[in-house]
């Protein structure tokens, strides 16, 4: 079987580019953005492109491509079940509660007069979300029904940039003032007011519809359980300081004993549900009930790089350093 790998920066390439090299596992590169890239997969049998959902590029024809190299009999990571969602919490929604899962009760409206009755009768907070955004992008705590009635207008009218300068400019300050980014990163905030990042101009205006999700009080951190095949390791994620946003932090604990046979349990049991090759769920508690917020296919490497070991299905520990990227490499190939 020979696989071919897309090379891009910041992505998994090259840790399945190291590991198929260090077991002898036949691949190729190849480049996705190139309009030959069927012929380029003619001596191919199965294709790993890690994409970013802030890749503009990618944004136009990543998910139609993967069907598309699917329907030619080849395999794909990640296939089309893993990442036709991906990105898009409001695909999300239907497709955890079309299983049952715990999903934070989330309401979603296409038109403005049904949202503003629906507010009549609402308790806050609210969470408010976009359809896409990581790390905490696009996410705000709604305090109040005039709020609320604000966001929804606006929904309907001139919609939402797909990237919000104020929000990532604060967010930059705050990873400055604790050490973790530099100064040529806050001018760089200052700079994205007048010139928004590539994929925001590619996404154009968030409208049409508007997003809630129920706010989850009482959460000091989240737990994101990663499933990929029939194994899974987690971190669990501090909330920010005067905030409720935990994704993006920055703040992880990894000893095992921060998670739970239950949540362990619930994340490979949706994941075999929605049939992911991988899956990054993200849960919050209220007192001793679960809840999904969203989920994801891809994470940042280096924050997963201290993970101390992992489970199995069976949920038995596994101490020691692992490679997940080789993981998924050896299930394609066993598919």
């Amino acid at each position: 079987m020979k696989l071919a790998i897309h090379f891009s920066k910041d992505s998994f390439s090259d840790r399945w580019i190291a590991y198929c090299e260090g077991n002898d596992i036949n691949f190729k590169l190849v480049d996705c953005f190139r309009t030959d890239i069927m012929q380029q997969l003619s001596d191919c049998d199965a294709l790993m492109w890690h994409f970013s959902q802030n890749n503009p590029k990618a944004i136009l024809f990543a998910k139609q491509l993967i069907y598309s190299v699917e329907a030619s009999g080849r395999k794909v990571f990640p296939n089309f079940n893993t990442i036709w969602h991906f990105d898009d919490k409001v695909g999300q929604k239907y497709l955890l509660e079309s299983i049952g899962a715990p999903l934070a009760p989330t309401w979603i409206f296409y038109d403005k007069s049904e949202a503003l009755n629906w507010l009549r009768k609402c308790e806050f907070p609210l969470v408010f979300k976009l359809r896409g955004g990581a790390g905490s992008q696009n996410v705000h705590l709604v305090q109040s029904s005039t709020e609320a009635n604000k966001l929804i207008r606006k929904a309907f009218g001139s919609g939402f940039p797909s990237y919000d300068a104020m929000g990532s400019l604060k967010e930059r300050y705050r990873r400055y003032r604790l050490g973790n980014t530099n100064f040529m990163d806050l001018i760089e905030g200052v700079v994205r007011f007048a010139l928004p990042p590539p994929y925001a101009i590619v996404r154009g205006r968030e409208k049409g519809y508007v997003y809630f999700q129920q706010y989850i009080s009482g959460n000091s951190f989240d737990i994101r359980v990663i499933v990929i095949g029939d194994n899974a390791f987690a971190i669990k994620r501090l909330v920010r300081k005067n905030d409720f946003r935990a994704s993006g932090s920055g703040m992880i604990l990894y000893e095992k004993e921060h998670f739970s046979n239950e949540i362990l349990r619930l994340s490979f049991r949706i994941a075999e549900r929605i049939k992911t090759q991988c899956a990054a769920f993200d849960f919050v508690y209220s007192a001793d009930d679960i809840y999904l917020v969203e989920v994801s296919y891809g994470f940042v490497k280096e924050g997963y790089d201290p993970c101390p070991g992992y489970w199995d299905k069976g949920l038995n520990w596994h101490e020691g350093k692992f490679n997940p990227y080789g993981w998924m490499v050896d299930d394609l190939l066993n598919s």
